[in-house]
């Protein structure tokens, strides 16, 4: 079994490596000098592989390159586990999503996690299928003002991350409007989910421009022609385009992610040689 292991990091990394470049030609006449040094990864992709071998799987993507896990669960392990292998792969973690039943149930004990794990953000990845009128959005907003009151306290960020939903007017306003507007922006911050918000048609760049600094995380997903999630350089969306207006945005964070990858370790090393690739 070691020995299959070993094997499939070594093709990971050879795949990868031609697939780098194969892509660098297309992205290589934009090139302007400023690059992602450090990519990361939104774990949720890699969801059944964590649930099958924990520390193989962030031993491998470690390999792969890149450097920063967002985490969406940890398969029994302590934060004190998490802590120290991450230490042992050279990896850190500076965000997590985190329900928003866990955060409803209790707040201290996810700030307590994230504090022993050494992240900056907790990440409330969405919100119920029932709790999405422009009434509920206004409450969203409030109870990410008061959990981001209480994250600065103790050195902590709250944070929210889009799909498509916030996005569909309800009467000439949307929920994402809603959470923008009435959120603190001294203590709410955004992660947003470049897929989901081009295939509604939402221009990122705009919502960057409408509120800077806002968006110190993005997730990095790309988009075919017919609109189907897939790897980062398959798709269309111009993420050196977006990218370039990083400052504006606030962006710190960048994390590939791919929420149904017909294989989550193929996927993974493909996008994050693209990306790596991507000068803006």
């Amino acid at each position: 079994m070691r020995n299959q292991t070993q094997s499939r990091r070594e093709f990971l990394l050879r795949a990868s490596a031609t697939s780098a470049f194969t892509f660098f030609p297309l992205i290589a006449a934009r090139a302007q000098g400023r690059k992602v040094d450090r990519v990361g990864l939104q774990l949720y992709t890699l969801r059944q592989e964590m649930a099958n071998d924990f520390e193989g799987t962030l031993q491998t993507v470690a390999e792969l390159g890149y450097k920063e896990m967002q985490f969406a669960g940890y398969y029994g392990r302590s934060p004190q586990q998490v802590r120290e292998l991450l230490e042992q792969l050279g990896l850190s973690s500076p965000a997590a999503h985190v329900s928003l039943g866990l955060i409803r149930e209790d707040l201290e004990k996810q700030i307590d996690i994230a504090k022993e794990i050494g992240q900056s953000y907790i990440v409330i990845p969405s919100v119920p299928q029932d709790e999405r009128t422009l009434a509920h959005f206004e409450d969203h907003a409030k109870a990410l003002n008061e959990a981001g009151q209480r994250c600065k306290e103790v050195g902590l960020n709250i944070a929210y991350h889009n799909h498509s939903f916030e996005f569909e007017s309800q009467g000439g306003r949307t929920g994402y409007d809603q959470l923008l507007e009435l959120t603190d922006p001294d203590l709410v911050s955004f992660e947003l989910d470049l897929y989901w918000a081009v295939n509604v048609n939402k221009n990122p760049i705009a919502l960057f421009n409408e509120n800077p600094g806002r968006f110190p995380m993005v997730h990095v997903k790309d988009r075919n022609s017919a609109g189907e999630m897939t790897e980062v350089g398959k798709g269309q969306i111009d993420f050196a385009e977006i990218f370039s207006h990083s400052e504006v945005a606030g962006i710190q964070h960048y994390f590939v992610e791919h929420d149904f990858p017909e294989d989550g370790l193929d996927s993974v090393a493909y996008s994050i040689n693209t990306l790596k690739n991507i000068y803006f």
